[in-house]
C-alpha cells in the first residue's frame, strides 16, 4: 500500500484497474473465444472522443475487440434508436456503450432502452438498475462499481459507516447510493445535490465521501472529517489542467484514504466496464460462467 508522507492512505485505482484487467485477459485468453465492445460516439466532442479512444486500447490489452461505431451530430433520434437496435441484433457484438452525454434534442433515456439487457455494458438500463435494489445485479454501472471494488481491494470498513453521495445521476449518484445500502456493505447513506442548503455540515459529518458534481476541490481541510475516506469521481478542467472535486493536498493529512486525480476511480471505471463485457459475453452463453 502507498502512502503520502503525512500518512493518508492513497487509493490506487491505476494498481487495482490493472489487477482486474490482468484477470479478465487471462479468462478470455484460457477460453479461447472472442468477445467484442462496440462504442457509439455521437459527434465530434474532443474529450469524448479522448474517453473512447482508451476505452479501445484497454479493451485491446485486455483480449477484447473492439469496434467503435462515429455518428454525426445531427442524427435524428429515429436513425440513432435504429442503429443501437441493429447493433443488439448483432451476435457478434457482445456490450454496447453509448458515449454520454448525447448532443441536445437526443433523448438519451429512449436510446439506453434500446440496448438489449444482456449487452447493456454500462449497467444503465432500467432493468439492470432495477437488479441493484432486489440484489439480483450482474451489469452495475461502471463507476460506482468501481468504487465498491476499490473499497474492498483496500478493506476499507463500511458497516454502519456514514456515507455521503454528492450527486444525483443516473450513472452514478443514484446507483451508488442503493450500492452502499446492500447488505453486506450496510452503510447510512445520505444523497447531497445542487440543492442541498447544509452541504458542509454533511461532508463533516461523513466518514466515506464520493463526490461526483465537477466543482474543484469541493472537498477540502475546511469541511472533510478526520479520518474519512474520500473517493473522487468528480471531474472538471480549465487553464490549470484536470481537477476533481477533492483538494487533494488539503486533505492530505486528515483523511485516512483518497483517491488521487488521475489515477484514482477513472482507470477503475474503464476496468469495469471491460469486467462487465466479459460478464455480458457469460449471460449470452459465449464465454463459460
Amino acid at each position: 500500500m502507498k502512502y503520502t508522507e503525512k500518512g493518508t492512505l492513497i487509493l490506487d485505482g491505476k494498481l487495482v484497474a490493472q489487477e482486474i484487467q490482468n484477470t479478465i485477459k487471462k479468462t478470455i485468453d484460457d477460453s479461447n473465444v472472442k468477445i467484442t465492445l462496440a462504442t457509439v460516439l455521437v459527434g465530434e466532442d474532443k474529450p469524448s472522443k479522448l474517453y473512447v479512444n482508451n476505452k479501445h486500447k484497454q479493451a485491446t490489452l485486455s483480449s477484447i475487440k473492439s469496434v467503435h461505431i462515429n455518428l454525426p451530430e445531427d442524427i435524428s433520434q429515429d436513425a440513432l434508436e435504429n442503429k443501437i437496435s441493429e447493433l443488439g441484433k448483432e451476435p457478434s457484438i457482445n456490450g454496447i456503450l453509448i458515449q454520454m452525454p448525447l448532443p441536445k434534442g437526443l433523448n438519451e433515456d429512449s436510446v439506453i432502452e434500446m440496448i438489449p439487457i444482456e449487452k447493456d455494458v454500462d449497467g444503465l438500463k432500467e432493468q439492470n438498475l432495477g437488479k441493484i435494489i432486489v440484489g439480483n445485479d450482474i451489469l452495475r454501472p461502471c463507476t460506482p462499481l468501481g468504487v465498491m471494488k476499490l473499497i474492498e481491494r483496500y478493506n476499507i470498513e463500511t458497516s454502519g459507516k456514514k456515507a455521503l453521495v454528492i450527486g444525483r445521476s443516473r450513472l452514478v449518484g443514484m446507483p451508488q447510493v442503493i450500492m452502499f445500502s446492500t447488505k453486506g456493505i450496510d452503510c447510512t447513506v445520505t444523497l447531497a445535490h445542487s440543492r442541498t442548503k447544509n452541504l458542509d455540515e454533511l461532508i463533516n459529518d461523513s466518514e466515506i465521501v464520493v463526490p461526483a458534481i465537477g466543482v474543484p476541490g469541493i472537498i477540502n481541510a475546511k469541511n472533510v472529517r478526520k479520518n474519512a475516506v474520500l473517493l473522487d469521481v468528480g471531474i472538471s478542467s480549465n487553464e490549470n489542467g484536470i481537477h476533481g472535486d477533492v483538494d487533494f493536498n488539503s486533505v492530505d493529512g486528515i483523511a485516512k484514504a483518497v483517491t488521487p486525480m488521475p489515477g484514482g476511480t477513472g482507470p477503475m471505471t474503464v476496468a469495469c466496464l471491460l469486467e462487465n463485457t466479459m460478464k455480458a459475453a457469460q449471460l449470452q452463453g459465449i464465454l463459460p460462467k
